[in-house]
């Protein structure tokens, strides 16, 4: 039996589905999802993030689930040679991405002292005892969209579901056994308009990630600026690219992957990919679609 769900969280619409699947799952994969929004949105100031950047050298005894969002924070930043950089918040709130796009009202700020940049790798991690280094903040941003269906698909499959495909604002992570011999059907959206698919894809597990600039986007005295900053000016990235999507092994991942195509120059991206045995597919702003060679594979 199919089942599905959908709801909004962490900054953008939440679709669950789960084959098989015992009573309740559901509604408990829903509350999973709200307590991990609770410690790690940067809206909320008694999240567990938000008080670990204003904790300072005293650090915070934190959540084994910020624990993985650190470490995969820490590993995106060495794998795409800082292009993903969650130490941005100063700089995004600055640049006017202060209050949420989806619960208006809900604000962020960067605590006094704080600025952008810094290694990741410097964070302190004893246990679950976890200290930034002087003046770092961390947002989780997309990784954290990723992170949360990675956590929410392993459980479905652990409380005995024999698929589970699960959509945090565009990012999915899907396990066990899809629908349709044995795989997940996907459609990847055109930036322009969301009910129009420009390409479908089938996997079997793994995820799907879509990073672009038309969605988070705001104006600033008439500039129209958007939240993928360029980790080397602390500006918007320009690349002439509206959304890249990939395809890795999970949600985390595949999120950390798709920043490296805004990192100016562009060029390169589609053959790296494949040498971190993933897959992409870039959107231009003139709507040309562009794809690494191993794409087809999920076609």
């Amino acid at each position: 039996m199919i089942e599905s769900s959908g709801a909004t969280a962490m900054g953008g619409r939440v679709r669950m589905t789960v084959i098989d699947a015992p009573s309740g799952l559901l509604d408990e994969l829903g509350e999973e999802l709200d307590r991990l929004e609770r410690l790690w949105s940067r809206f909320l100031p008694d999240s567990e993030l938000s008080r670990l950047n204003a904790a300072g050298a005293d650090g915070l005894r934190v959540d084994g689930a910020t624990v993985e969002l650190i470490q995969a924070m820490q590993s995106g930043y060495v794998e795409t040679f800082g292009a993903f950089d969650p130490t941005l918040l100063p700089t995004l709130v600055s640049a006017g991405y202060s209050e949420s796009m989806v619960h208006p009202g809900r604000t962020s700020a960067a605590p006094r002292g704080s600025a952008p940049g810094g290694n990741p790798a410097d964070i302190e991690i004893s246990d679950r005892w976890v200290r930034l280094p002087q003046g770092m903040t961390l947002d989780a941003g997309g990784i954290g969209k990723g992170l949360a269906a990675d956590l929410l698909a392993l459980r479905a499959g652990e409380r005995g579901a024999s698929g589970a495909l699960i959509e945090i604002g565009g990012d999915l992570v899907a396990s066990g056994t899809g629908p349709v011999d044995g795989a997940w059907t996907i459609g990847i959206e055109d930036p322009d308009d969301s009910s129009t698919h420009l390409d479908i894809i089938r996997i079997s597990s793994g995820a799907v990630a879509t990073s672009g600039t038309r969605r988070r986007a705001w104006s600033v005295d008439g500039e129209t600026r958007h939240h993928l900053l360029d980790p080397g000016t602390l500006m918007p990235a320009r690349t002439g690219l509206a959304t890249a999507t990939v395809i890795a092994g999970t949600g985390a991942r595949a999120e950390v992957l798709t920043k490296a195509a805004f990192v100016p120059p562009p060029e390169g991206f589609l053959e790296w990919l494949p040498t971190r045995n993933a897959a992409g597919l870039v959107i231009t702003t003139s709507g040309e679609l562009r794809t690494t060679l191993n794409w087809r594979d999920y076609r």
